[in-house]
């Protein structure tokens, strides 16, 4: 009963707050009906809305018959409009910030006027809806109990390979965001560092017309995409982790005392929860690994 009643209480937000407000809006990463009737509602209500291309936002304003006046708000102006856009919140504006498609700020230019509000006392209102990595994630089929999303990789062949190095023992999934243009030496460089038979999805166009997800082995995957030539369209890359009969070897290499501390680095756990974890590598009761931690100390 309680529950229902901190449902509804926190679903009768019907009205706008008065005075500054920042609304961080998601918008649709591709299908128009995939944005909340609290993002419409906010849309319509506010003063103004800082978009990152207005052309884009205009579409998506048409669609859904919203006149509210909208700025433009994008990487190459916004050391200059943040500030501006902070005076006009600071005289009582409530404002709506929006990307061309997902939450402001993933991989999308926002952070400066969202810090920059904070620091102003401007409240910040999260409106939240589609995003690109996170949808992508769930239907991937890899694990998403734990994942690490970095934003695209870095262009560069060197540096991207050196990004690739780091996530080599990863437990969790990974994310990336990756250009078309890019994503067949990307996962070239997957095969060459983290092995042809690591598990990788490829997303594309995601909620879109095209939308594809192409699953399987690194070499598999990077085979059906230099069979189709050019590819085209906004692309998730996601990597699996390491197979457990990959990390075995290097594993029983080290002592229990360094496995020990791997561990507890690694994926944060206690001492306890690390040797639980070690019992099960290598098959032995807690207590005997137990005793062997405690012979190397």
């Amino acid at each position: 009963m309680k529950a229902e009643h901190e449902f509804g209480s926190n679903s009768n937000h019907n009205t706008l707050a008065p005075g500054p407000v920042l609304y961080l809006v998601a918008t649709p990463i591709g299908n128009l009906e995939d944005i909340t009737l609290r993002a419409l509602r906010v849309l319509k209500e506010v003063d103004l809305i800082a978009c990152e291309d207005t052309r884009q936002t205009q579409k998506l304003l048409n669609h859904y018959g919203i006149t509210t006046r909208s700025i433009s708000y994008h990487e190459h102006n916004e050391m200059t409009r943040a500030a501006e856009l902070i005076v006009d919140l600071e005289q009582g504006t409530r404002m709506a910030l929006v990307t061309d498609a997902g939450m402001p700020g993933i991989s999308d230019p926002g952070f400066r006027l969202i810090s920059l509000a904070i620091r102003h006392h401007v409240p910040v209102v999260p409106i939240p809806g589609a995003s690109a990595f996170l949808a992508a994630l769930v239907a991937s089929g890899l694990p998403a109990d734990s994942f690490r999303f970095s934003g695209f990789l870095p262009a560069k062949r060197g540096q991207r390979r050196e990004e690739l190095e780091k996530i080599k023992a990863s437990p969790r999934t990974q994310v990336f965001y990756e250009a078309p243009h890019r994503v067949m030496q990307t996962l070239e460089d997957v095969v060459e560092i983290l092995g042809p038979e690591r598990h990788v999805v490829i997303a594309r166009e995601v909620t879109k017309l095209h939308e594809e997800f192409l699953r399987g082995r690194a070499s598999e995957v990077l085979e059906t995409l230099k069979s189709r030539g050019d590819i085209k369209g906004e692309i998730t890359l996601l990597i699996g982790k390491p197979e457990e009969s990959a990390q075995k070897p290097a594993a029983s290499r080290l002592s229990v005392r360094q496995r020990v501390g791997q561990i507890m680095s690694e994926e944060k756990l206690d001492e306890k929860a690390a040797l639980k974890k070690i019992a099960k590598e290598m098959g032995l009761s807690k207590s005997e690994v137990y005793r062997e931690l405690q012979r190397s100390k």
